[in-house]
C-alpha cells in the first residue's frame, strides 16, 4: 500500500484453500448498479494472474457475471465470490448486485466480509442508498476504502468526486476520507479531455504510468511537485490525526519529517481499524494489456490494510435452545462454526451452499449440525438436524476447483447439502450451535401467481420451496382467505428474476395475478331472520326452523353466538348444530363472499320435529336464517388497514406525507432520527399500498424504505366498495 512497485504477479493468481487465517482477506464491493464493481473484480482477477489477457478465466467462463440471467438483464443480480491471491494473501472479492431489490445478496455479502470497497462512479456520484450503506457499516465498525471509476468519462473529475465523497461519507471528519494517490492524465485529446494514463503516489512522490498496459514507475517532474506536496501534506494530517501515536502530531507540527514506513504502517493501522478511509482510482486494462489502472495499488492496499479475519470480533452464537456461548476469534483449531452465507442451484451439480468458516475447520465428506432460524414466517420449513458435507470447492466463474478443507476465516462452496439454507449455522455434529441472523428486508411486494398448466402445478410447489430456500428475502404466503399462492418481493425485478427463475431452472411456467386484499364484511344495523329447512319426499325428511337477530359488534369482536331459547323450541342438543351453520355460512360471506365478522348471533325460536329433525337439517337453518337477515340489513364492506412506518431523508418527508393522503392514509405523527432522517407514522388501507415498495423508492430515489403490519380491517367508503364489488376478482 505504500506505492510499492510489483513488476509481476509473483506467487499472485489462482486461490484456492488459505492455510491460516492472516493470509485470508474477505472483501465486499458495494456501489450502485453500473458504477463497475463487476469489471473492478475482472481488472482486479487480470491483474492478479488470475485470467487470460482476453479478461476471461483461463479453464473457460467469466470470472463473476455468468448467470445467463445476468446477461440478459445486463446486471449483476446475485452475490458472486472471486478469490484471487496477491503476495501470498488469498483475497476473496465478494461482488454484489447495486439493484436495491437485491439488497438481501448486498447484506449477505456484508456478513460474509470483514471489509468493504465502496466503488464510486466519476460520473454518476453517491447515491441516497450507497450513503445508507455506508452508515450500516460505520455502525459495527467496518474498514471501508473508497474506489473512484469511470474516469474515461468525459466529465469525469477525480479531485471533486474526492471532495463529494469526503462530504458524504466523512460526516463530523470529512479529513478521514482523502487520496492515496492523484490520477496522471495523459496528452489532451481534440475534445479537451485528457485521459488517465496513471497515478502519482502521494506518499512515495513516485509517478506509476499504465499507459503500456503495465505499470512503470518514474519520477515525478518538478511541475507536479508543488500539486504533490500540497495534497501529500492533507494526507499525512489525516493519517497522523488518526495515529495510536499521541506524540507524532506534535512532532510533526514541530517540524519534525515523519518516515515514509512510519506513516505507511500508521495509515495500514488506521485503515484496518476503521477509522481512515482511503480514496483511490482503478480502470479496467485496454484489450490486451495485463494491468488495469490502479489495481496494483488497490490490492496492495486490500492485502496490507485491510483486516485479517483475526482482527474481525466473534459473532455472537448460542445452543439451539438460546444459551450464550463464548466463542473465540477464528481460530481453525476450534470447535467447527460456519454459516451459509449463500445458496444457489446448479442444474447439474444440485444445491450449491456458499460458507464462510468463523471457527473450527471444515472438511469435505465431514457429518455436521444444520442449525436453521425457522424463518416460518416466510415460507422457510424450520430444521435442526445432521447432513454429511459434500465435496468442497472454491468458485472460479463457472468452474469450481476442489479443496479438502476450508479453515476459519476463509469461504468455500459446499455441494448438496439437502436441508441447509441461506443463513443457517453449519457445526460439529457433537456440539450444535446456532448464530445470530443477520438482518434482512423484509418483502412488501405481492406477487400472486398460478401454475399455467397441470404439469406446472405438479412442480408449483417444489420450485417455490426452492426459491425460499435460497433467497431469505423472499417470503412465501399461501392465503387462506383468497387461496392465493403469493410471492412477497423487495421490488419488480426481484419478482422478475424470481419468475424467470422458476421457469428457466425449475422449468414451471406461471401466470401473474391480481393480488387480492383479504376483505371482511359485518351488519351495519340490527335485523332479524328465519331460515326454514322442511323437506319430506318420502322415508326420513328434514326439518329444522329458527329464528335470529343479528347485530353488530365493535371492531375485533369476531362471531358470538348468544341462545336465548326458551320452553325447549329448539331442542338442547341441536342449538350447537344452529351455531355451526351460522359460522360456517359466516366464514362464506352474507352479501360478496367475504368472511363476516364482528356480529352477535342470537338464536330466540325456533321449531323441531321429533322425527325428522337432525344436526344437518338445523346447520341449514341457521345459516339460511343468517342469510335472510342480511338480505334486510345494511351490510358494510370492511377493508383490511397497515400500520406503516416510513424512514425517509428530510428532504422527501413532505413529497411522501402527500403521497400517504392521497391513498387514503391517517398520518399520526413524525420521529427526528439521526442523520436527517424523519420516521413516519401513519395508518394506510391495504389496497392502496400494493405496490408501495417501488412507488416509495421512486419517490425517494431510492433512499426511504418501510414497514407494515396489519392493524384492523374497518368499513371501506361507499363509493370504493360499490367498485369492488362490481371487480370482485381484484380483491377477496
Amino acid at each position: 500500500m505504500g506505492d510499492k512497485a510489483h513488476t509481476h504477479p509473483g506467487a499472485a493468481g489462482r486461490a484456492t484453500a488459505a492455510d491460516h487465517p492472516t493470509s485470508v482477506r474477505n472483501v465486499v464491493l458495494v456501489g450502485h448498479s453500473g458504477s463497475g464493481k463487476t469489471t473492478l473484480v475482472e481488472a482486479l482477477a487480470l491483474t492478479a494472474g488470475a485470467l487470460n489477457r482476453a479478461g476471461r478465466v483461463e479453464d473457460g467462463g467469466c470470472v463473476s457475471d455468468y448467470d445467463e440471467m445476468e446477461h440478459r438483464q445486463h446486471r449483476s443480480v446475485q452475490l458472486s465470490l472471486v478469490p484471487v491471491e496477491w503476495d501470498g494473501i488469498k483475497v476473496n472479492l465478494l461482488d454484489t448486485p447495486g439493484y436495491a431489490d437485491f439488497v438481501g445478496e448486498l447484506r449477505a455479502g456484508l456478513r460474509a466480509a470483514d471489509a468493504a470497497l465502496f466503488v464510486v462512479s466519476a460520473a454518476d456520484g453517491v447515491d441516497g442508498s450507497t450513503r445508507m450503506v455506508w452508515e450500516e457499516c460505520a455502525a459495527v465498525g467496518m474498514p471501508r476504502a473508497i474506489v473512484i471509476t469511470h474516469l474515461e468519462a468525459a466529465r469525469a473529475d477525480f479531485e471533486e468526486m474526492t471532495r463529494i465523497c469526503a462530504e458524504a461519507f466523512g460526516g463530523d471528519d470529512p479529513d478521514a476520507v482523502l487520496p492515496l494517490y492523484l490520477p496522471l492524465h495523459g496528452p489532451r485529446a481534440p475534445d479537451g479531455h485528457a485521459p488517465v494514463t496513471g497515478l502519482i503516489g502521494l506518499l512515495s512522490r513516485k509517478l506509476f504510468d499504465y499507459a503500456s498496459g503495465e505499470r512503470k514507475e518514474s519520477e515525478p517532474d518538478g511541475d507536479r511537485l508543488p500539486l504533490i506536496d500540497e495534497a501529500r501534506s492533507m494526507l499525512i494530517e489525516g493519517i497522523i490525526s488518526e495515529s495510536e501515536d499521541e506524540t507524532l502530531m506534535e512532532r510533526y507540527l514541530g517540524g519534525e519529517q515523519v518516515d515514509v514506513t512510519t506513516l505507511i504502517e500508521d495509515l495500514e493501522r488506521a485503515v484496518a481499524r476503521g477509522v481512515f478511509f482511503p480514496v483511490l482510482a482503478a480502470a479496467p486494462a485496454a484489450e490486451g494489456a495485463r494491468q488495469g489502472l490502479g489495481t496494483v495499488e488497490l490490492l496492495e492496499l486490500v492485502t496490507r490494510g485491510f483486516p485479517t479475519p483475526l482482527e474481525r470480533a466473534a459473532p455472537k452464537v448460542t445452543t439451539p435452545d438460546g444459551a450464550p456461548r463464548e466463542l473465540r476469534r477464528c481460530d481453525p483449531e476450534e470447535s467447527l462454526v460456519a454459516e451459509v452465507v449463500k445458496t444457489s442451484s446448479d442444474p447439474y451439480v444440485g444445491r450449491i451452499s456458499l460458507v464462510r468458516v468463523f471457527s473450527g475447520t471444515l472438511r469435505a465428506d465431514q457429518t455436521v449440525h444444520v442449525s436453521g432460524h425457522g424463518l416460518a414466517d416466510r415460507g422457510h420449513e424450520d430444521h435442526d438436524v445432521d447432513e454429511r458435507i459434500g465435496a468442497l470447492s472454491t468458485p472460479f466463474g463457472k468452474q469450481q476447483r476442489p479443496v479438502s478443507h476450508v479453515i476459519a476465516g476463509d469461504l468455500a462452496c459446499v455441494a448438496k447439502l439437502g436441508r441447509a439454507e441461506t443463513g443457517d449455522t453449519l457445526s460439529a455434529k457433537d456440539d450444535p450451535l446456532l448464530m445470530a441472523p443477520w438482518e434482512m428486508p423484509d418483502p412488501l411486494l405481492p406477487l400472486a401467481i398460478e401454475a399455467h398448466s397441470k404439469p406446472d402445478e405438479d412442480k408449483l410447489s417444489q420450485g417455490l420451496a426452492r426459491l425460499v430456500a435460497e433467497d431469505p428475502t423472499m417470503r412465501l404466503e399461501q392465503n387462506q382467505d383468497t387461496h392465493q399462492v403469493v410471492l412477497w418481493c423487495l421490488g419488480e425485478a426481484h419478482a422478475d428474476v424470481a419468475l424467470e427463475r422458476l421457469r428457466g431452472r425449475y422449468g414451471v411456467q406461471v401466470d401473474v395475478v391480481p393480488h387480492r386484499v383479504s376483505l371482511r364484511e359485518t351488519f351495519g344495523s340490527r335485523a332479524a331472520g328465519r331460515g326454514r329447512h322442511v323437506k319430506q319426499s318420502g322415508g326420513h325428511g328434514q326439518y329444522a326452523i329458527c329464528e335470529l337477530e343479528v347485530e353488530p359488534l365493535p371492531n375485533g369482536s369476531g362471531i358470538e353466538f348468544v341462545d336465548k331459547v326458551v320452553g325447549g323450541a329448539v331442542p338442547r342438543q341441536f342449538i350447537p348444530s344452529v351455531e355451526k351453520g351460522v359460522r360456517a355460512q359466516a366464514a362464506k360471506g352474507v352479501a360478496a363472499g367475504h368472511p363476516l365478522i364482528d356480529v352477535r348471533v342470537t338464536l330466540l325460536d325456533g321449531k323441531a320435529h321429533s322425527v325428522d329433525s337432525s344436526d344437518a337439517a338445523f346447520q341449514t337453518a341457521g345459516a339460511l336464517a343468517l342469510r335472510e337477515a342480511a338480505a334486510d340489513a345494511r351490510i358494510h364492506l370492511l377493508e383490511p388497514v397497515a400500520e406503516v412506518n416510513v424512514l425517509v431523508g428530510d428532504a422527501y418527508v413532505g413529497a411522501v406525507m402527500s403521497d400517504l393522503s392521497g391513498r387514503r392514509g391517517k398520518v399520526l405523527g413524525t420521529e427526528q432520527t439521526s442523520g436527517g432522517r424523519t420516521v413516519i407514522r401513519a395508518e394506510v388501507p391495504e389496497l392502496e399500498i400494493g405496490r408501495y415498495a417501488v412507488d416509495l423508492r421512486s419517490l425517494s430515489h431510492g433512499t426511504a424504505r418501510f414497514d407494515r403490519r396489519y392493524a384492523r380491517h374497518e368499513p371501506m367508503p361507499q363509493q370504493i366498495a360499490d367498485r369492488v364489488r362490481e371487480e370482485p376478482r381484484a380483491v377477496s
